[in-house]
């Protein structure tokens, strides 16, 4: 069994929400264990990520950047990060703003900063944008056409859940993907062969 842990920090449940669904997603696949992990709980004892096989980050959008409380998470992992504990394993990641674009980009860009300085391998999200095909614009999949990870749209003050069905079914079908590119990479390693000599310049 691989394991997948969705760490997260959601202030008013949006967040949450999103995590909720990438779950959902990534647990339809079989082998593959994922939890639900708060980023504040986890700052408190980082080591407990070497449990997991690969991460799946998820954050609000404020001010173009991650949430302090994540950001607190990203940096509790330093003693990780020297020691490259954490080098080989899955990444991904997952933004939620109020506005389409809202500079979410950033924030995507910040966690994929971290997961390389970890050593991590970063999985993008592949799906295609569905309302080319038709689908109407609310309902399709990827509408906001995120290749980095995935976003999210909620109205500001809105109820936890009021997300456009286009974006919960991209939530579970990214956490899907995550999963099977999970399994994908755990195959067995071949050993490692002997680095040939430098060549000289001519």
């Amino acid at each position: 069994m691989k394991k997948i842990a969705i760490v997260y920090h959601s202030a008013h449940g949006h967040t949450e929400f999103i995590a909720r669904q990438v779950c959902q997603g990534a647990r339809s696949v079989a082998g593959v264990e994922v939890g639900l992990v708060r980023a504040e709980a986890i700052a408190g004892s980082p080591d407990d990520l070497l449990a997991y096989d690969g991460f799946v980050l998820g954050s609000p959008t404020y001010l173009g950047g991650v949430s302090a409380p994540f950001k607190s998470f990203m940096d509790a992992t330093g003693r990780l990060w020297r020691t490259q504990r954490l080098k080989g394993r899955l990444a991904a990641g997952f933004t939620v703003s109020s506005l389409p674009a809202g500079d979410k980009q950033s924030t995507l860009f910040s966690m994929f900063v971290f997961s390389m300085q970890h050593g991590m391998l970063w999985v993008g999200n592949p799906i295609l944008p569905e309302q080319h095909d038709g689908v109407p614009y609310d309902e399709a999949a990827n509408r906001l056409g995120s290749w980095s990870g995935l976003m999210a749209q909620a109205g500001h003050s809105a109820p936890a859940d009021a997300f456009v069905p286009g974006d919960v079914k991209t939530a579970r079908m990214f956490g899907r993907h995550v999963a099977e590119s999970l399994l994908r990479m755990s195959g067995p390693v071949p050993a490692a062969r002997p680095l040939a000599a430098p060549v000289s310049p001519v």
